[in-house]
């Protein structure tokens, strides 16, 4: 801009003189040599000028293709930046589609066990109907029968008073197999209450975030409630010849890690995951490795067990219990973080039942990670639906059940499974961690908690 200012200065003035120069001509005749020499001059100045002046016209031309290509540059950005976000929107709506949809079956489900229930309830009372008739015909047979034997004392029962006791004896067991299947219809009717409602929740939060709302934050991921432990139910089975624990398995001859078949004393008979290591026989009870299992389930699940043997499980609390309250028992808890580096500590311990809450005590013996669960305390089990009694809740902070006593420790192993990204403190306080007494945190990738009978060498 300063070169076309200065060139638009000087051409006036290089016309100006040449008109003077015109002029004075006519006044007086001046020699045609010095005329020319000036002309020159004049074109020279002049085309320094324009040669200024295309200099800079270049340099301005430059710059701006430099400011053309950054504003190219950011728009393909921008472009890119929308075309990811109309991605994210597209797999959030196709969630929203696959919640609804399980939302539809599970209330289908409804339907089915409300009507099955119905027809229970129908049936009952129709048994009912029938026992109480029953009922006064067999007092009124009783009454004859009583009748009959005062007068004569001889004579044997008749065979119709016989069979009538005998086939009300068969209604009353009928009425009370109805009962309980009744009582057990209702616990699925709730549960599948309690599904359809976290789910209905669940949709509530989607419709209500917007699309880039929800693209840029964690997604929340709808529960996934898995019954209890099929593998681990066994029914008319004969007990004779089933072994107590791994341990017996294991000196039977069975030195292969797998899934066997226990029944310890006084108890029913239920499938386990046996892991043998280094020689040595353990009993599986929790292992976390990749997400795929809900572990914010209910205290009906994690008293009974939930998950599957050959993935992600809970054994159950009456079942770990039926195992330990045999023999003194090592609780072996392992860890493996993200850097892949693996971790372990094993504690004493005593477990208490049903009545206590399944209180846990624990001493740690030895392990290469430093103690975070709090020694020689009573260490209280509860869940999100169950809290004990005169104790600290955690688990409205905290996700999963867990042993717990007047505070909460950041050592949640059925906490939520976090993959390694970014989080919040308290994301990850409800997460899958172990945080030892020092205050080191270990962000955690699996885990086992493994039991083993005291006498019987640990392995290191």
């Amino acid at each position: 801009m300063f070169t076309i200012k200065l060139l638009l200065f000087i051409v006036p003035l290089v016309i100006s003189s040449r008109i003077d120069q015109d002029n004075s001509s006519f006044d007086s005749v001046s020699p045609e040599p010095k005329s020319r020499f000036a002309m020159l001059d004049d074109v020279k100045i002049l085309a320094n000028g324009l040669l200024q002046l295309g200099h800079g016209l270049k340099d301005f031309v430059h710059k701006t293709k430099g400011q053309i290509n950054d504003i190219f540059q950011k728009l393909n950005i921008f472009d890119q930046s929308f075309y990811d976000l109309s991605l994210q929107t597209i797999e959030i709506k196709e969630e929203e589609k696959e919640l609804r949809r399980t939302t539809y079956k599970l209330q289908v489900k409804n339907e089915e066990v409300k009507n099955m229930s119905l027809e229970l309830n129908s049936k009952l009372e129709s048994l009912l109907e029938e026992k109480i008739l029953l009922q006064q015909k067999v007092k009124y047979l009783e009454e004859q029968l009583t009748n009959l034997i005062q007068n004569q004392p001889e004579t044997p029962e008749h065979p119709e008073v016989t069979s009538l006791k005998t086939f009300v004896e068969k209604q009353d067991n009928s009425i009370k197999d109805l009962l309980q299947t009744v009582e057990e219809q209702y616990k699925q009717l709730n549960q599948q209450h309690s599904q359809i409602k976290e789910i209905e929740n669940q949709l509530r939060m989607t419709n209500i975030q917007e699309p880039t709302e929800i693209s840029l934050s964690s997604k929340p991921r709808a529960p996934r409630t898995t019954p209890f432990l099929q593998l681990n139910e066994i029914r008319n089975v004969k007990h004779d010849g089933i072994p107590a624990d791994c341990t017996t398995i294991y000196n039977r001859g069975e030195h292969i890690s797998g899934m066997y078949a226990i029944r310890p004393s006084n108890s029913q008979a239920f499938h386990v995951y046996c892991d043998v290591i280094s020689g040595s026989p353990w009993t599986l009870i929790q292992h976390r490795i990749d997400g795929s299992q809900n572990f914010n389930e209910t205290w009906e699940n994690y008293k009974y067990g939930f998950g599957r043997l050959d993935g992600e499980f809970w054994l159950g609390l009456e079942k770990i219990y039926s195992i330990v309250k045999q023999s003194n028992y090592i609780l072996r808890i392992e860890l493996e973080d993200w850097k892949d580096n693996k971790h372990y500590i094993e504690y004493s311990f005593y477990l208490g039942n049903y009545e206590t809450n399944y209180t846990l005590h624990v001493v740690k013996i030895t392990g290469n990670v430093p103690n975070a669960i709090p020694e020689n305390k009573d260490l209280v089990f509860s869940t999100w639906d169950h809290k004990a009694k005169g104790h600290f809740s955690c688990p409205e902070s905290y996700s999963g059940g867990w042993w717990w006593h007047d505070e909460c420790g950041e050592n949640n192993l059925n906490g939520k499974y976090n993959k390694p990204r970014a989080k919040s403190k308290p994301e990850r306080r409800r997460g899958l961690s172990w945080k030892s007494q020092n205050g080191k945190l270990y962000s955690i990738k699996s885990t086992k908690m493994l039991i083993h009978p005291t006498d019987s060498e640990s392995f290191q």
